[in-house]
């Protein structure tokens, strides 16, 4: 019985692996790639930025509560969520007017509709 619940856990933890999406910004000359990214609200996310630019910046965000600076030539990784429907503002705190985006929270319907 028990191995059989192990492997049990095992395939559905491997099935949850598989069907995680990446979500990934780039920062390339202080603007961030790209700046509209959409995610499945009400599931917590990985997002992989990386820093392209020579010096670092700092990904701020009031809306999604996350502050993380990014090394040059260095990726980081925040988690946020679950996230209600919605669109959250993110931006650059070295170059606010350039480094600048949103993540946008969508439900399978609302994808399914457009």
């Amino acid at each position: 019985m028990r191995v059989s619940v192990c492997a049990f856990l095992l395939i559905t933890s491997l099935f949850s692996y598989a069907e995680e999406k990446k979500y990934v910004i780039e920062l390339k000359n202080n603007t961030f790639a790209p700046q509209v990214l959409v995610v499945p609200a009400h599931k917590k996310i990985k997002v992989n930025i990386t820093n392209l630019d020579a010096e670092p910046e700092e990904f701020d965000s009031f809306d999604l509560n996350r502050e993380k600076v990014l090394f040059p030539h260095k990726s980081a990784t925040i988690y946020i969520g679950p996230l209600a429907p919605g669109e959250y503002i993110y931006f650059g705190e070295f170059h606010p007017n350039l480094a600048k985006g949103k993540i946008v929270a969508i439900t399978e319907e609302s994808k399914n509709a457009n």
